[in-house]
């Protein structure tokens, strides 16, 4: 079951779902939540490397971490893939998920949020960290604070036993692939 915005509403005074920092008459939809976002970027290098060894640790030579001022835009060209971050800091109690989606006005300009990864699992606490391409043709300039993506929140059978506390548990900026510390584990 997806919860209304009269749920939302209730789950966020009750504390059971906090969004920091959260404008209830901008940012509540129907069925969601908009979130905003941030100035903060990570780029992928074209490097020396003829392909990604996912056993492999990426490192710095790999990303570029890069902050833009409030007042500027972050260009994104056609085929580029780049990870940005919500300006929202979202924790989700252990009997909701959360649903990441991208706005329908941003994707008829070609810009995809989250084509995978869009599964915010309970117990989550953090910024969300998203995975943003250009599909489009023409380069398009993002501006920071800009209403972003779209949050739902789904109801589940029961409380979890396990709630997440994985390796991107509280992000701050958005981390480049961990893969490699599951592959080293086997």
């Amino acid at each position: 079951m997806i919860l209304s915005d009269t749920d939302i509403r209730r789950y966020m005074k009750e504390g059971r779902i906090k969004i920091e920092p959260f404008n209830m008459e901008e940012q509540l939809r129907s069925v969601g939540v908009d979130l905003r976002l941030s100035n903060v970027f990570r780029e992928f290098k074209i490097s020396h490397k003829s392909f990604v060894d996912l056993a492999k640790k990426q490192d710095d030579n790999d990303t570029e971490l890069v902050e833009i001022k409030d007042s500027q835009t972050f260009m994104i060209h056609p085929g580029e893939f780049v990870l940005g971050m919500t300006v929202e800091n979202v924790e989700i109690p252990t009997d909701l998920m959360g649903r990441l989606d991208g706005r329908s006005s941003l994707g008829r300009l070609g810009i995809i949020v989250h084509s995978t990864a869009g599964r915010i699992d309970p117990g989550w606490k953090g910024r969300l960290t998203l995975e943003i391409s250009n599909i489009g043709k023409l380069p398009v300039a993002l501006i920071p604070k800009m209403r972003f993506c779209y949050l739902m929140f789904e109801q589940v059978s029961s409380s979890v036993e396990k709630p997440y506390a994985g390796k991107y548990s509280g992000d701050i900026m958005p981390a480049a692939s961990k893969i490699n510390e599951e592959l080293s584990k086997k």
